[in-house]
């Protein structure tokens, strides 16, 4: 090993040599020393770039061809990450330092500024390494689809990024400028309350991704309702500043993604996955066509298959209940049967029977405050078909049929007209 690494600080002295004597014969003497240097400079960067290819391409035949996906998640996390492409150029880095003073050994001021360039060289390629296997860690979660751990890591790699940046800058000027660190840093103190405040939001949207990925209470792809910004769409993502959602009108919403933990979030995936979704609409009726139902209306009301066999009910229970009444006859003495009831008993079966309304939901037909513009008659139920358009159109047809069926039962629906 040893006679080898000889042999090559031999050769590469050998070629700068070469390169120092015909630039020294063929330019002139003005020009000699800023030749030379520049052609031994694009030596150098010549090796350390095909060091860093063969690596890289050493790497990607073997993740390639040895490497699969299903049996090592994390190796193929590793080279989607790129995080080989960061190990090959610090080989080659390490290369070129070694070979540094073979090729510079005459121009040792060259030498000690090339150094210099060098060592921040390793520095940006070592904190780029280290950006890149976080990366990786959120590939392999992605592979995993763990899409609430996949936000926390993102809020981490986004914060590591900043302050990491932050912190390889001290690190590069310090050695650039041969000042200590905790000079650099010392210096910085007195401005440390102006950086929280450059940083709030950061801190904040770290804060807001930590919380999101343990509380699971949202994730990329849910479908989502934010009535402060009056919003409703999927999140297409959430980073460590902004969270971007895709409204259903095709258009793309950004709002801070610290306000995922100071702003109600109405989380409406859960009922996309059970694939139901709650219709609470009212009907308004005029009072004064509410009525007794007489014999006429009764008739008339058997014929509805629906509610045939409840009127019979109803009727013998009323009859069996005033018999022993004074003034029997008298229609408002005792129980009685009214248009309104036994429209809102239609509606109830009508819902039951229609096979678009989830029977295993909450289902019910009630009667709300009296307003000025009438009795709302609130229908509460849930479809079995969470689609949109499906919904609209179930909706649609639940209330056609009840708005002109309330005509059969002699009530009016309230309609509003503009003067």
């Amino acid at each position: 090993m040893g006679e080898d690494l000889i042999t090559t600080k031999d050769l590469l002295q050998n070629i700068s040599d070469q390169i120092h004597y015909f630039v020294k014969g063929n330019f002139p003497d003005d020009l000699v020393l800023w030749v030379q240097i520049l052609a031994k400079f694009l030596l150098l960067a010549a090796l350390i770039y095909l060091v860093s290819t063969f690596f890289k391409i050493i790497f990607k035949i073997v993740f390639k061809f040895f490497v699969n996906e299903d049996r090592f998640p994390i190796l193929i996390s590793i080279y989607k990450s790129r995080t080989t492409t960061s190990i090959a150029r610090l080989i080659a880095l390490f290369i070129g330092s070694y070979a540094l003073y073979s090729i510079f050994y005459r121009h040792p001021k060259s030498f000690d500024f090339l150094e210099i360039i060098i060592k921040i060289l390793f520095v940006l390629v070592l904190g780029n390494m280290i950006f890149r296997m976080l990366k990786a860690v959120e590939f392999y979660y992605l592979h995993k689809k763990d899409f609430y751990i996949i936000m926390a890591l993102r809020a981490i790699n986004q914060t590591v990024k900043i302050f990491g940046i932050f912190i390889f800058s001290i690190i590069a000027i310090s050695i650039l400028f041969r000042i200590s660190g905790t000079a650099i840093l010392g210096s910085l103190g007195a401005i440390t309350a102006v950086l929280v405040l450059v940083f709030r939001d950061t801190i904040l949207g770290f804060v807001t991704g930590i919380h999101v990925a343990t509380s699971k209470n949202l994730k990329v792809n849910d479908w989502i309702g934010i009535p402060k910004y009056n919003l409703e769409g999927t999140i297409l993502d959430i980073n460590l500043l902004t969270t971007k959602i895709l409204n259903f009108d095709k258009t793309v919403s950004t709002i801070p993604t610290y306000d995922l933990l100071s702003t109600e979030i109405k989380n409406l995936q859960v009922m996309s996955e059970t694939n139901t979704r709650r219709i609470k609409k009212s009907i308004f009726f005029n009072i004064n066509s509410f009525r007794f139902i007489d014999k006429e209306l009764f008739d008339k009301l058997k014929q509805i298959n629906l509610i045939s066999d409840y009127l019979d009910e109803k009727s013998e229970e009323i009859r069996d209940s005033k018999k022993e009444m004074s003034h029997y006859e008298t229609i408002i003495n005792g129980a009685q049967l009214t248009n309104i009831g036994v429209f809102r008993y239609y509606a109830i079966q009508y819902l039951k029977q229609n096979k678009h309304v989830d029977q295993a939901g909450t289902l019910m037909v009630r009667q709300l405050d009296i307003t000025p513009q009438g009795l709302p008659l609130e229908i509460y139920c849930f479809t079995n078909d969470s689609k949109w358009e499906h919904f609209e159109q179930i909706q649609a047809d639940i209330f056609d049929h009840l708005l002109v069926a309330a005509k059969e039962f002699d009530l009016e629906v309230v309609q509003y007209t503009k003067n």
